[in-house]
């Protein structure tokens, strides 16, 4: 089971494998002193997951780890601080969530103390040490979460991002890491770092699990104040950043910063050729405005927001605190209010400039970390280099954009590359759809084991539309037409049906409504042919009601599109109105 995907468990589990045995087997074979667990489940905990599990559930017995300062009932949450931790009484709604889909909690992880960080040794649990070296870093903060996947421990984990922290372990450690757009999966029950930025993060092995299980997260349930719900339409037609539709123009920053990291410079080159393969294209651009974006979340007035999540621990307990966190933290004492709101003007200021800088660009394509330190480098220079580290994470979600890290390539020393795509809110189908494809043309094995990679499945992307031909009240400026707008639909073309269907005013219908019927001996009916979003289009079916349905209509020229079509039994008491050659010319009769 060691290395296993999501969809190989539950192949075990429907070849007859039993979750009792297989999950007792491997929370038998984790160590408590490695680092990468703060805790395990005991005997009891596993056992009271297994009893509640159904066959049906789409996780069935699948194992995870979060990150411990997401809460799961009966574990203490720490954050990697023995002295703030106590025990949750219930579960975050995002654990609570994976729990109802039959996933199964193996433990809690490692992490840079209270999430300030992106190292993953700041934690009096000890450093944890990247899987392919362990001298070296395994990035932070959700260092324990990105490890216990690339080692092939759990198919996937939890972890969260504030400044690129479900980022940087990723491509530490040759694995997906998905930071989702913030505020479409729930935050309640994690205990804050910049509670107005974290997002939940997910590490997983493959581009197509990391979306399954982000859906699934979205799907599930959300009373946290900060969450947002998923558009029908596109936001902001005129920034492609934040237009849905496939991704082809990629910007690169102009002039990367390796910190004389020249393994790391030679990665990315040897990345940007095989990207230029891929059909994508390359623009290198100035990245200035971003830079000034990341600089807010340090060194600007929303260190303040660390500090508000733990002052009352901070005013008690500071001597407790790691002191790189403490100090960190401690300069929120220099801001005031008045800066914080400067702080916002600003941020505002460069996010419309981003948007205009960047207008022309689908999506922006960076290092995910431009350096690889060891350990020995960094509790030598613990601020510095973990500054570094963020050059290409920190502005993410003070801008609003959604990213997603994949792996790339090896360094000549044998240690991983990773890449990360960044675009606009709620593109983040459209970032699996492109990582998927990069991972079927450069694949590198499943993490740090020699498993080899499965083809990546593409998913519908959020630009991926379908034509819909309307015949009545959906008619543009008809009663139902806004079911088609509000979910993103745009009129295509007024045309006609081929001459082979009659049209009939439906009884007992509110509004009135028509039924269209195929009939060799028919008429041309006038139709309007409507695109809405592919991830609208059953939402839009949910809404109509008997008898009539969505069928395939022939048109005038030829081609088929999807439609409206009536029942049989729904024609009965109705009128057949196909000589006024439509639903407009019947109503204005």
């Amino acid at each position: 089971m060691a290395g296993w995907t999501i969809s190989e468990w539950q192949n075990a589990y429907r070849n007859g494998e039993s979750p009792e045995e297989l999950l007792s087997t491997l929370l038998k074979a984790q160590d408590p002193q490695d680092p990468a667990w703060i805790s395990l489940a005991s005997r009891g905990q596993l056992t009271e997951q297994v009893d509640a599990l159904s066959p049906d559930q789409p996780l069935y017995g699948v194992p995870f780890a979060v990150k411990d300062n997401i809460d799961a009932r009966g574990f203490n949450t720490t954050t990697a601080c023995a002295e703030y931790s106590y025990r949750a009484e219930t579960d975050a709604e995002v654990v609570l969530a994976l729990k109802k889909a039959g996933a199964v909690l193996i433990g809690k992880t490692n992490l840079d103390q209270f999430a300030t960080g992106l190292v993953g040794t700041r934690s009096p649990w000890g450093a944890v040490p990247n899987c392919f070296d362990e001298r070296v870093i395994s990035g932070g903060s959700s260092s324990g979460s990105a490890v216990v996947v690339a080692r092939g421990t759990v198919p996937f984990s939890l972890g969260t991002d504030t400044a690129g922290s479900g980022r940087v372990p990723a491509g530490l450690n040759n694995i997906v890491g998905l930071k989702p757009t913030r505020g479409a999966i729930s935050t309640k029950g994690v205990v804050p770092a910049c509670r107005s930025l974290d997002c939940v993060s997910i590490f997983a092995k493959t581009t197509a699990e990391a979306g399954q299980l982000r859906q699934i997260l979205e799907d599930g349930p959300c009373t946290d104040a900060m969450a947002r719900v998923r558009p029908q339409a596109a936001a902001q037609p005129g920034c492609s950043l934040r237009t849905p539709g496939p991704i082809r123009r990629l910007a690169i920053p102009l002039q990367p910063q390796w910190f004389e990291d020249h393994l790391q410079r030679a990665a990315w080159h040897q990345a940007l050729d095989q990207w230029e393969t891929l059909g994508v294209e390359l623009v290198a651009q100035d990245f200035t405005t971003l830079y000034a974006m990341a600089a807010l979340l340090y060194e600007g007035p929303w260190i303040a927001e660390r500090h508000a999540a733990i002052q009352g621990f901070m005013e008690e307990h500071s001597d407790a605190m790691n002191p790189v966190v403490r100090d960190i933290i401690n300069q929120a004492r220099s801001f005031t209010a008045t800066d914080a709101f400067n702080g916002l003007y600003r941020k505002h200021e460069l996010r419309q400039a981003i948007d205009q800088e960047f207008g022309a660009i689908d999506a922006l394509l960076v290092p995910t970390a431009p350096i690889t330190p060891s350990i020995q480098a960094v509790e030598a220079d613990p601020v510095n280099l973990n500054a570094r580290m963020g050059r290409y994470t920190n502005f993410v979600n003070l801008a609003d954009l959604s990213a997603l890290a994949v792996p790339a390539n090896f360094r000549a020393d044998g240690l991983p590359f990773g890449v990360t795509l960044i675009s606009g809110a709620w593109r983040d189908a459209d970032l699996q759809a492109l990582g998927a494809q990069w991972l079927n043309h450069s694949p590198t094995p499943l993490g740090a084991t020699d498993r080899p990679r499965p083809w990546e499945k593409t998913p519908a992307t959020s630009g991926d539309r379908i034509q819909v031909s309307v015949v009545g009240a959906h008619l543009d400026g008809m009663p139902l037409n806004h079911q088609l707008t509000d979910r993103g639909a745009r009129l295509i073309r007024r045309t006609t049906t081929a001459p082979h269907y009659r049209l009939y005013a439906l009884a007992g219908t509110t509004p009135p409504k028509p039924g269209l019927s195929r009939d060799p001996g028919g008429e041309e009916l006038e139709v309007e042919v409507w695109e809405m979003p592919v991830a609208a289009f059953g939402d839009f079916v949910g809404l109509i009601p008997h008898p009539l349905g969505i069928g395939t209509i022939e048109l005038s020229d030829g081609s088929w599109v999807k439609g409206f079509i009536c029942e049989e039994d729904g024609l009965d008491g109705a009128v057949d109105i196909t000589h006024f050659g439509g639903w407009r010319g019947y109503m204005a009769s």
